[in-house]
């Protein structure tokens, strides 16, 4: 472990966007993406990075979708998905889709700020919320949408060692796809790609306030 989770925790404080407004812009990943999907206004969509105190640690919560969803089947993801009309943006939605896909209650997460932007191939603007979870929090996941839910170490996810590109074909071209190596706990979860970016910039962010 690098640092203890106070200090962890005061970081990001440091580094995020203010949870009282979203961010603007532009995506930060554009260039990576650009002509990868199809044009006109994205999708906007938001996801909860839950990050739970262990005995001085600090554990990532994921999940794995379930094999029957038309997008992204299998996969691992942060829970999530489009703002609805109904959400008061982007924080509201990432925690209603919290409760609706591990049973989240709303009073066991303390929203700390937001991430970068990123567009996805899909042509969707994600707009990740990270959030402290209360260590009492017992998941309970809709079993037509999550398959597992786990948790993963910061520290692993942060250790650069850890994250591997990989260079895939996709609609005629190479592009970069990130990866993490397996998680020796939970070695059938791979990390990658929106999963594994989202975590990248987190890296990103927390190295500039060092």
């Amino acid at each position: 472990m690098i640092e203890t989770a106070a200090v962890l925790f005061d970081r990001l404080a440091r580094s995020l966007h203010p949870i009282e407004a979203a961010p603007g812009g532009p995506e930060w990943n554009l260039d990576e993406v650009e002509g990868l999907f199809d044009g006109g206004d994205p999708v906007d969509a938001a996801v909860l990075v839950g990050l739970v105190e262990r005995d001085e640690d600090v554990q990532v919560l994921l999940t794995r979708r379930t094999d029957a969803l038309r997008q992204h089947a299998g996969q691992v993801s942060f829970p999530g998905g489009r703002i609805d009309p109904g959400d008061d943006g982007a924080l509201a939605a990432a925690l209603r889709e919290a409760n609706e896909e591990i049973g989240l209650p709303a009073a066991q997460a303390v929203p700390l700020g937001y991430l970068d932007p990123m567009r996805t191939v899909t042509s969707y603007r994600v707009v990740p919320v990270i959030a402290r979870i209360a260590p009492g929090f017992v998941p309970r996941p809709d079993p037509s949408e999550v398959a597992a839910v786990f948790e993963v170490p910061l520290s692993f996810l942060l250790a650069p060692g850890n994250l591997h590109r990989l260079d895939v074909e996709f609609r005629g071209r190479m592009r970069h796809v990130l990866e993490y190596s397996p998680y020796p706990a939970v070695p059938e979860q791979r990390i990658w790609g929106v999963t594994a970016t989202i975590l990248y910039n987190l890296r990103q962010r927390l190295g500039a306030s060092s």
